[in-house]
């Protein structure tokens, strides 16, 4: 049996140097006294990040991010719809990015590849490492989630979310939230798998809008379908018209 593996941003760990925390963890930590210390430095390594992303997607071309659960693997209606997505999005020009994970992301990718596009994996330091699935053209981990989520943003035209836990909703409301407030440029938002999806979108309709906390047209902001292939064609629409008004 191989010792396991772990990932710190470019560095792989194994045994006795496998840390207990992540850096995040660290980082968030307001219990670590030595913070005078250490802020400063930890500055200089979160740049880094930033550099390392930019220099590896800078040439990357027209991107759509897929994210989904890591959990749900091959022979789940999820990872297929993942990767049959994965696969329109690349037919129709796009690169696909996910978090390289296992699970949709798998999906997402290897469909990616199948579709004759470049596959696109931004990995994360966990606690419980879950490791780079194969089917990556571009890998880059990242130590920071924050960096990671800018490289989400910066380097995609649209996103396109399949079934997912927490992780997939932070990401969702996230990009939601930054074209609610005009931070990033109107782009499509597409939620694929309506029996899944179906909940939050009606509980969206009722409780926020007949609230007051967010309009009508903000529930426009995410559209929602069973089809991949309507799925990548209204992230092309939308990436169209984006560049037609910039």
């Amino acid at each position: 049996m191989s010792d396991p593996v772990y990932h710190r941003g470019p560095t792989t760990l194994r045994g006795e140097h496998i840390p207990d925390t992540t850096t995040d963890q660290r980082l968030l930590d307001s219990r670590d006294s030595t913070w005078l210390h250490t802020d400063p430095w930890r500055v200089m390594r979160i740049q880094a990040e930033f550099v390392e992303g930019f220099g590896s997607l800078a040439e990357l071309g027209p991107a759509v991010s897929v994210f989904g659960s890591a959990r749900l693997g091959e022979g789940t209606q999820a990872y297929e719809l993942s990767r049959a997505v994965g696969r329109e999005l690349a037919q129709a020009g796009f690169a696909v990015i996910t978090g390289g994970g296992p699970g949709t992301m798998e999906g997402a990718n290897r469909g990616a590849r199948e579709g004759g596009g470049t596959s696109v994996g931004l990995g994360i330091e966990l606690p419980h490492e879950q490791g780079l699935n194969p089917y990556l053209d571009i890998a880059v981990n990242f130590r920071y989630f924050f960096v990671r989520k800018m490289m989400f943003v910066k380097y995609s035209e649209g996103f396109v979310v399949v079934p997912g836990g927490y992780g997939t909703l932070d990401e969702l409301f996230e990009a939601l939230t930054l074209v609610q407030t005009g931070k990033i440029t109107r782009f499509p938002i597409v939620l694929l798998g309506s029996s899944y999806w179906g909940g939050l979108t009606s509980w969206l309709r009722t409780s926020l809008i007949e609230s007051g906390t967010i309009s009508a047209d903000e529930s426009g902001l995410v559209s929602v379908t069973d089809d991949p292939r309507e799925a990548a064609r209204c992230i092309a629409e939308g990436a169209a018209m984006r560049r037609s008004s910039s």
